[in-house]
């Protein structure tokens, strides 16, 4: 397993100051390969390799999770030759990653419907999911078939289910009920999202997550985000007062 990094030594932080959970809309891939006058598969193919050393300087800071949004719901809509590719692409990244997440402890774990997935792609998530269910680092969250709206709305259907099933009553449905049947249950909410590539939108992401996380927006293109700019992120991230809603230390009547 490679060596832990320091977070005072590599960020000049303490690790409480580290967000537990980072959140990236990797925006980009198709903007960078365009402007090298390439077809846009080919951002798409840098992008995933840009996943690899993200997910490593991540797993070494010791973070709890990072989620990834790889694939939305609405990203259906584009060319079906490209939409082939980019599932192609995730069968083989699946496959091709699974020494360096076992190197590194990491638990990958699906976020999104996995009906509409080629059976390609739900077969490598399933054995990557039973070959590191067992690590105990940092969580991976591939968001994929994933649109928080729908994710919410099997949420609310589930519970209604076991309502009408006598299983649970209305007055004991709570903000907890809730997270337990999102596609995050048991990992903790988002402290930091980043959206590459200067977009200024939340696309149907975490939109329930991400009630408290703070956003940080770069120009910076997908297949271009090192982890400099990641700490960057998170130096940003650390000098910012979190409120949560409240007045930190009110003016004295």
């Amino acid at each position: 397993m490679p060596e832990p990094l320091d977070p005072q030594q590599e960020l000049g932080l303490a690790r409480e100051q580290l967000p537990r959970h980072v959140a990236i809309i990797m925006d980009g891939n198709g903007r960078w390969a365009n402007l090298r006058g390439q077809p846009r598969i080919e951002g798409h193919i840098e992008g995933a390799v840009n996943v690899r050393q993200i997910v490593t300087y991540c797993a070494r800071l010791g973070l709890e999770a990072l989620t990834l949004y790889s694939f939305s719901t609405e990203n259906w809509r584009r060319p079906k030759a490209e939409v082939d590719a980019l599932m192609e692409l995730y069968a083989e990244y699946l496959v091709r990653e699974r020494p360096t997440l076992m190197e590194n402890n990491v638990q990958l774990v699906q976020m999104g419907r996995r009906e509409g997935l080629p059976e390609s792609v739900v077969r490598e998530l399933q054995a990557t999911e039973e070959m590191s269910r067992a690590n105990t680092g940092l969580k991976l969250c591939l968001a994929i078939n994933y649109g928080s709206r729908q994710e919410i709305t099997d949420a609310v259907r589930a519970i209604a289910r076991q309502v009408q099933a006598g299983q649970v009553a209305p007055d004991a449905i709570d903000e907890a009920m809730i997270s337990s049947h999102l596609d995050s249950a048991g990992i903790t909410d988002p402290d930091l999202l980043i959206r590459t590539a200067g977009e200024m939108r939340i696309s149907n992401f975490l939109l329930w997550q991400i009630s408290y996380a703070e956003f940080y927006v770069t120009d910076v293109l997908w297949p271009e985000f090192r982890p400099q700019h990641l700490a960057d992120a998170i130096r940003n991230f650390a000098a910012r007062e979190r409120r949560f809603g409240a007045v930190l230390n009110p003016p004295k009547p």
